[in-house]
């Protein structure tokens, strides 16, 4: 897998995970100081390139000159992220996300709102690519991700173990009249086809945020950072 951007890179060096080689743009290694010096401490291997050879490698076209090879992202098992802690636990759960950049988002919010791990399915949504790591500006090193057979595998796995599953859906109650201080797992849907009709189903709740404009929707990561912030607000 490759990591790049310059600020998923440095996010990813600050992590314990195995880096074969950094490729770097010449000169980089000014602007980039604090990558090309962690990256010395770690005995990682920097190799130096011209811009072009960098945008041959590139996956996403926005390396900004620093491109990290590593090995495939290491998913987490569901059972991390329902082991009983200390304090409330807090999942959010992608049902159909399939656009990269909406999952690359939803990541880097859950990391910073503080969510113990985000759920995907292993089929008809995007996965944790190197260029998700990049969007979720390296907020992917630092979150539990889990790939799960199903979501309605995982949401009755998380009923089992005690979480109220709320779906945020556009029609739901008021998501600022309800109690989002337990254990909780937020569902978010696909940009256009949202939560699937038996996942839907199988929620506590189906929770919305009030629309006071002409557009009748809101991006799905950013309703779900809207969301988890809401959530937090009342956690604390």
């Amino acid at each position: 897998m490759k990591v790049e951007g310059r600020n998923a890179v440095l996010e990813l060096l600050k992590t314990e995970k195995t880096v074969d080689k950094i490729l770097m743009q010449r000169g980089a290694e000014k602007s980039a100081g604090r990558i090309f010096a962690m990256a010395r401490e770690k005995n990682i291997r920097v190799q130096f390139a011209d811009g072009r050879a960098l945008d041959r490698e590139s996956e996403t076209g926005r390396h900004q000159g620093v491109i990290a090879f590593v090995s495939d992202y290491e998913y987490a098992d569901l059972s991390d992220l329902l082991a009983k802690k200390e304090g409330a636990r807090f999942v959010i759960v992608c049902d159909g996300v399939e656009d990269v950049h909406n999952l690359g988002s939803i990541l880097r919010v859950a990391e910073c709102a503080g969510a113990d791990g985000v759920i995907i399915p292993k089929n008809k949504s995007a996965q944790v690519t190197g260029a998700v790591v990049r969007i979720s500006e390296g907020a992917a090193e630092h979150l539990k991700v889990a790939r799960v057979p199903g979501v309605n595998y995982a949401v009755d796995k998380l009923k089992e173990n005690g979480y109220w599953v709320y779906g945020l859906e556009a029609d739901g109650e008021d998501i600022y009249s309800c109690d989002l201080r337990g254990d909780i797992a937020l569902v978010v849907g696909g940009e256009d086809s949202g939560i699937s009709a038996l996942t839907r189903k199988k929620c506590d709740k189906i929770v919305s945020l009030p629309l006071c404009g002409q557009v009748n929707s809101l991006n799905a990561s950013v309703a779900l950072g809207i969301a988890a912030y809401e959530a937090l607000r009342q956690r604390r």
